[in-house]
């Protein structure tokens, strides 16, 4: 029996085996090789990485992993989780079954691209979620933003910060008079109707095309569809989530233990704000050292 099983081995995860491998303990990580940042060219804002491929990133990590005879890297997906507290059960896609005292669930999210062509192509080259990642990059250029609900209204605020051509697509939403009257005050364009096409260059944006017929030129594009756990475990098992604007979050503690005991959680699958690789490495390792605390005699 191993002590922890980790299951998703992107940043979080591997952050976790990390720990847990300096600790002596025995864990076994799956992963399905599939991390959620797979479209991004490079990782911004990691200290010691900055502007390095996240792909490199991990494989220098796994292979600095192999170093501690205690960890075991899996490549396979957890297909069902059952058992409770020093005595979980996890069997993969492939028939494996694997037991553990604790469980790390990692597995991330998978991002849910709107029907509109053009949109998927784009995604993690010129349209982007999260300024802290890729924000510099395009500093003084014209930004557009995709807005999603009341949540948009401070994101404007923050841009602000890296460019001062900013225009919002409404896209369908009703934005209130108030606020409108401020993106005013802040020399805003509000651009409304339905965005039905990204015009690009091999990813690289060139118009936002609106079902009024307008095009509108921008140099990067900032949305946040919906996005779903990459797997379901945490329904099968039970645990208690949270509503975020864009889809679910696990609910953890302040140890990062889900509403089951025994079981832990970290990266983008416990993150509904701003998640990101410093964030989501940050956690695992906290939910490494948890779990291993949790096993003390």
């Amino acid at each position: 029996m191993d002590d922890v099983i980790i299951i998703g081995g992107s940043f979080a995860g591997l952050a976790g085996a990390l720990q847990l491998g300096r600790a002596r303990r025995k864990v076994t990580v799956l992963d399905t090789g599939l991390p959620r940042n797979l479209f991004a060219s490079h990782s911004h804002g990691l200290l010691g990485h900055d502007h390095k491929p996240p792909l490199d990133i991990l494989a220098e990590a796994r292979q600095q992993l192999a170093r501690y005879p205690t960890i075991r890297l899996v490549n396979g997906r957890a297909d069902s989780v059952f058992g409770a507290i020093d005595d979980f059960n996890v069997r993969t896609s492939d028939g494996e079954s694997f037991r553990a005292r604790r469980l790390i669930l990692s597995y991330g999210v998978a991002d849910q691209m709107p029907d509109v062509p053009g949109y998927a192509e784009s995604w993690g080259t010129s349209i982007v979620p999260c300024p802290y990642c890729d924000g510099f990059e395009v500093a003084g250029q014209h930004w557009g933003l995709v807005w999603s609900g009341p949540q948009s209204h401070n994101q404007v605020r923050l841009f602000l910060d890296w460019t001062d051509k900013l225009t919002v697509f409404a896209d369908g939403h009703d934005i209130p008079p108030d606020v409108r009257a401020d993106l005013a005050r802040r020399n805003i364009s509000v651009v409304d109707g339905r965005i039905v096409e990204i015009a690009h260059h091999k990813g690289h944006i060139t118009t936002v095309n609106l079902d009024t017929g307008r095009t509108i030129a921008v140099d990067i594009l900032f949305a946040h569809p919906r996005n779903k756990p990459s797997a379901s475990l945490h329904e099968s098992l039970g645990l208690a989530t949270v509503d975020t604007p864009t889809g679910i979050a696990l609910k953890v503690d302040e140890r990062r233990q889900t509403s089951m005991p025994g079981i832990y959680a970290a990266g983008d699958l416990t993150t509904p704000f701003l998640p990101s690789v410093t964030q989501a490495s940050s956690q695992g390792a906290m939910a490494g050292i948890f779990a291993q605390q949790s096993m003390l005699a």
